[in-house]
């Protein structure tokens, strides 16, 4: 019953909505629409809101299997192949203007991986190879100038040259590696080796779940610690509830696509343990808030915890079937964003956050540089694929 109305939710306003932002004078879509419901159509175009609308259209198609959603996804995709890249230094850039001129020059390796993993998804789609290949220019740009050999490191300037990471750090800290980027750049290449099957991103994926075992997970605490120094010295007692259970969930499908018997009996207990562990630390049998610093909980509720949040529960529960309680959050958590996220507005699609009543506060925008429907897009196309019995 309720996988239905999330179908239904998704295929008859959320798909329409972001179709209607399709700028067809500038190329891409459109970048901002505020909580007024005002197009600003000059407005900046975030490289990371076009790879991940590129990955959603791209993603619509194959879940869904109607051909005008890969018409959206060809659109996003020509506007990355010609205005996104640096055609000169290579890499992504953070934003353009509403016309397509470099706006944001900053290099992120968190956006090198969102760019891979759209192309990556849109090569599964269209079976263009120029998708592809354009991937592996940024893989290459990844191995080649974002890291070193304890890792993946954060932010650069045009040239590649390090630069201060104010873009992926957060409460007053300055993160020299984040569990952030670390994830995306996993799930990147997963979605990579899915649909090119290359070995050798099989040594960069054992190297990520290294590091996730080893230097990212906190036993003690059973959580994923978030940001680092190029050490991997954790610099703040953060708890991100959205992004362990988001990782469990990742990690997990990184490991079903790697097939390697040892990384799984490696692996999926940690997994397991993230996933019980937000359960009981942050799922209030509602809702979910972002995250605990310093043992505070901030109670806000964003939309993309929810749905990330339904994702992973229902992950757990089919990795074991006993644990109907899982089950029970996505259900629950499905109501809580059907009565509080669904904006019904005309013209409106989600909200992108509320309090902890499901009150809107803050007037965020529906669409901005980070409000974008990737995270709501994933959550669909994982339950619809995963038949989930909710």
């Amino acid at each position: 019953m309720y996988l239905e109305e999330i179908r239904k939710e998704f295929t008859e306003h959320v798909l329409p909505f972001w179709m209607g932002l399709k700028d067809e004078e500038n190329g891409g879509y459109y970048g901002l629409l505020d909580y007024e419901l005002n197009l600003d159509k000059k407005a900046v175009k975030g490289c990371i809101l076009n790879s991940r609308i590129l990955w959603f259209f791209s993603n619509a198609y194959l879940c869904l299997g109607d051909k005008k959603y890969l018409e959206y996804a060809k659109h996003a995709f020509c506007f990355m192949r010609d205005y996104c890249l640096d055609k000169d230094k290579g890499g992504v850039y953070w934003s353009v203007t509403y016309d397509g001129k470099p706006e944001d020059s900053t290099k992120h390796t968190y956006n090198q991986a969102f760019a891979v993993y759209a192309l990556s998804s849109y090569y599964d789609a269209s079976k263009d190879k120029e998708a592809l290949d354009i991937a592996y220019g940024l893989y290459n740009v990844i191995e080649t100038k974002c890291r070193n050999e304890g890792g993946y490191l954060e932010a650069f300037n045009k040239d590649f040259e390090p630069e201060s990471n104010e873009k992926l750090s957060e409460n007053g800290v300055e993160a020299g590696r984040t569990m952030n980027t670390l994830l995306h750049v996993f799930e990147a290449y997963t979605e990579l080796y899915r649909v090119d099957g290359n070995k050798e991103l099989t040594d960069k994926l054992k190297f990520m779940l290294d590091i996730f075992a080893d230097k990212i997970y906190n036993p003690e605490k059973r959580r994923l610690e978030v940001f680092f120094d190029a050490d991997y010295n954790t610099l703040i007692d953060l708890y991100s509830y959205g992004h362990d259970i988001e990782a469990a969930w990742l990690i997990d499908r990184g490991l079903e696509i790697l097939k390697d018997d040892e990384y799984s009996k490696k692996i999926y207990p940690i997994t397991e343990v993230l996933t019980a562990q937000v359960y009981k630390e942050a799922f209030d049998g509602i809702s979910m808030p972002a995250e605990c610093c310093n043992k505070v909980v901030e109670e806000t509720r964003i939309w993309w915890v929810q749905v990330e949040a339904m994702v992973g529960f229902y992950n757990g529960y089919q990795r074991d079937s006993s644990h109907v309680e899982y089950r029970d959050a996505v259900i629950n958590l499905w109501k809580f964003v059907k009565d509080k996220f669904v904006d019904k507005r005309p013209g409106s699609c989600w909200l992108n956050e509320v309090d902890k009543e499901g009150v809107p506060f803050n007037k965020k925008p529906i669409v901005g540089p980070w409000k974008c429907p990737y995270h709501t897009g994933r959550m669909c196309f994982e339950l619809i694929k995963r038949n989930a019995d909710i």
